[in-house]
């Protein structure tokens, strides 16, 4: 198993974890603080770990310019929303 497959399956277990926090929280029969706070830290979870673990994995090389709202991206943007005949950057 290579170390990206290890880190593949460590995202998913945690995202798995994350999720049964989230349903622990819903469908056990706990007091409303703790079920609060079990959904809560499965929404965190989620957020805040998997997510940036998963694009961290997953995006090696890009450039995170491209997907941030800088003002040069945001002027391309308008520019393309002002031209309907370019398609992607297409001319």
């Amino acid at each position: 198993m290579s170390t990206l497959q290890k880190k593949r399956w460590g995202i998913l277990i945690l995202f798995i974890a994350a999720v049964a926090t989230i349903l622990a929280g819903f469908l056990l029969d706990l007091q409303p603080d703790v079920s609060n706070r079990l959904k809560g830290l499965g929404t965190v979870m989620i957020f805040f770990v998997v997510m940036p673990l998963f694009l961290l994995v997953e995006s090696p090389g890009k450039k995170m310019k491209d997907y941030m709202l800088t003002e040069e991206n945001i002027k391309k943007m308008q520019s393309d929303k002002k031209d309907p005949t370019k398609v992607n950057g297409a001319d």
